[in-house]
Formats: C-alpha cells, sequence, structure tokens
C-alpha cells in the first residue's frame, strides 16, 4: 500500500489528532522513515536484559551491595542499559503519573497549545516528532518535556499533575543519585568526587512524557528513531505496552519490561565522564497499529553549568584521555539545534589520539 502524501495533514497540529481522526488508512509520506537507508543493525534479537535488584543495592548487607555494584558494572559496560526492580516507588504513584500524562495528551488541542515550546530550555514544551525544526522526517510521536531540576515546573492542567509530577520527580531523582553512586563506586572511583565532578545537588532533570498513538503502518513508522540520550541516566516508565528497542552487540533487542519496574539507559555524559569505558547506549521507539503506548522519561544529567570532562582517575596518562570537555548547557543546545545522527555530537568530542 503506497504511503499518503502530506495533504490531508493541515488541518492535524498532533499526532494523537491524526490517529483518533480515522480519516487515514495509510502512512503520510512525510511519516515514511522506515527502509534500507536507516543506519544500526536490522535483525531483532529476544534476549533477557540485566536486571538491578534495588533493594539490594541500598538495604542489603555489605556482600549483596557488593555484588549489586559488579553486576550494574558489567550492565553498564556490556549494555549501557538496565531494568531495575524493587526500587521503592509506590505503584500507585506511577499509575497515577501515567493517568496524569494522558489526562494532558487529553486535553483540547487548543489548550495544550498554551506550551507549543520553541527552545530547549522552555520549562514547558509540548510538541509532536522528535525534532521537528531540523527533521528531515516526521516521527509517530507527541511529547511533553517539563524541567523539573534545579527549578519545577509543571503545566496548571490538568488538575494534579503538579502534585503527582512533583513527588515522581523528586523519587526518581532520588534512585537515579543511588545508582549514579554505585555505577562510580564500579569504576573504582570514591563517591563523594561524583558531586564535585557534576555537582549533582544542582543536576539538570527533565521529565520527558512520549505519546504514540495507533499508527495506520507501523512498519514504515518509527516513534523515536535511533539516537543516545544526553546526560547520566534516563529512567524509564512504560504503560505496559512495549515498543523499545535497545542496541547490542549489533543487533537490536527488543525490550520486554516486567510489571511494576524501571528501564535505565547511560547518557552520552556517562560515556564522557567514564572516559569511554560505559557507551550510552543508542536505542528507539516503534510504534503498533492498535494500542497507545506512554513512556515517561526521566532524564537526570550534571549541572547545566558543568564541564564534563572524563574522571582523572579513569585517565592515566594524556594519550588515554578520550574526549575533550564540553559544558553541559552548550552539548544540549548544540544538540537541539541540529539533526540527530545517533552521536554526532559525541564523535566531535572524541579524541583520536
Amino acid at each position: 500500500m503506497a504511503a499518503q502524501p502530506l495533504l490531508p495533514l493541515f488541518k492535524y497540529s498532533t499526532i494523537k489528532e491524526i490517529s483518533d481522526s480515522g480519516d487515514l488508512s495509510s502512512l503520510p509520506s512525510c511519516y515514511s522513515c522506515r527502509g534500507p537507508d536507516i543506519d544500526g543493525p536490522t535483525e531483532t534479537l529476544e534476549e533477557e536484559v540485566p536486571i538491578i535488584d534495588f533493594s539490594l543495592l541500598v538495604g542489603g548487607t555489605a556482600k549483596q551491595r557488593t555484588q549489586v555494584i559488579q553486576d550494574l558494572g558489567k550492565a553498564c559496560r556490556d549494555w549501557g542499559f538496565f531494568m531495575v526492580v524493587n526500587h521503592g516507588v509506590p505503584k500507585s504513584l506511577m499509575e497515577t503519573m501515567l493517568n496524569a500524562c494522558m489526562g494532558f495528551f487529553n486535553m483540547r488541542e487548543d489548550v495544550k497549545q498554551e506550551y507549543n515550546g520553541k527552545h530547549v530550555f522552555d520549562p514547558i514544551s509540548h510538541g509532536t516528532s522528535f525534532n521537528s525544526s531540523v527533521d528531515n522526517v516526521r516521527y509517530w510521536r507527541d511529547y511533553l518535556k517539563v524541567i523539573v531540576h534545579p527549578h519545577f515546573h509543571s503545566p496548571a492542567k490538568p488538575s494534579g499533575f503538579r502534585e503527582t509530577s512533583i513527588e515522581y520527580a523528586t523519587q526518581t531523582r532520588e534512585m537515579a543519585k543511588e545508582l549514579l553512586k554505585a555505577i562510580w563506586e564500579s569504576l573504582e572511583l570514591k563517591p563523594e568526587d561524583m558531586e564535585e565532578a557534576l555537582d549533582l545537588n544542582s543536576c539538570f532533570q527533565i521529565l520527558v512524557t512520549n505519546l504514540y498513538p495507533p499508527c495506520p503502518q507501523p512498519e514504515l513508522a518509527l516513534g523515536i528513531p535511533p539516537h543516545s540520550d544526553h546526560g547520566l541516566l534516563t529512567i524509564l516508565l512504560e504503560n505496559g505496552v512495549n515498543g523499545l528497542k535497545v542496541e547490542h552487540n549489533g543487533k537490536w533487542v527488543h525490550v520486554k519490561s516486567l510489571p511494576n519496574s524501571f528501564l535505565v539507559n547511560t547518557g552520552d555524559h556517562m560515556e564522557i565522564v567514564s572516559n569511554g569505558k560505559y557507551k550510552s547506549v543508542v536505542h528507539q521507539a516503534e510504534v503498533n497499529a492498535s494500542s497507545t503506548r506512554i513512556s515517561i522519561a526521566t532524564a537526570v544529567g550534571p549541572s547545566l553549568d558543568t564541564v564534563v570532562v572524563p574522571a582523572p582517575q579513569l585517565v592515566k596518562h594524556k594519550h588515554q584521555l578520550a574526549y575533550k570537555g564540553m559544558k553541559y548547557r552548550d552539548f544540549r543546545e548544540h544538540t537541539q539545534a541540529n539533526p540527530r545522527q545517533v552521536k554526532s555530537l559525541l564523535d566531535l568530542l572524541r579524541l583520536h589520539n
């Protein structure tokens, strides 16, 4: 079935509107982005991703904590990705957060348009696709991005969103800090040095909710193209509908999350600060024809004014330095202003000794 032209879309501003309209039986050509020219692996595997028991990290015996730290190091080195269970975040809070986000997307389009953002550091930003100002194709995704730390922001509607999101952001940020401390230890670095290197008390945290409505031809579309995340860690919550794929050993792995779990991936700044020991993982979001998928990504990075460089303890000789530094704020602005080519900016910072 041939993809449809762009013409029917002039009256729609979001993917949700397009999907809800029922006007389309095939995919508009501007959303057709799957094919042999897409970079990255093509084969998809079913593999078990590493699982981290958070309760043993924060409340287990010394021996159990040591084992979890070793497991985290291996997951970061071999995968750049892992699943967290027994994390202590109440299931009721996770469900309420998902419902609050769905409540936002269910509001009238004219209400949501109040938050249509133009700049990467807009406190609240609602939009569609991936980076529509520079992308050549469009992606089957609507999003809400909210900066929640070091200064907390929230849309005024729907009712209860602010209260739920501030609690959710706080709990996931504390989880991220514990994971980062353990990852730091897995590199045989002192946890107290982490704060000085990354200024985590003023860490930049953004809450990104992704909505992937049913798509008429999911085999031709993507929700989000292959990419790596900025920052240190991204903690992902799903609504029970799978769609995440991560790259592992040159193949795509379809991730199936366990109930009441979080999916965590390493970001570009984890790769930089670890001097390349831990790689940021490339991943993508797929869509389907029958179910709406929601994911909530909590990305935690260093302070925006931190110049992130490899930890000096990991660079024994000058020729071993893998990356030059860049202020985190500049990194994010550059990423927003240019088409994203998987790890394009990280490649610019990589030193070839």
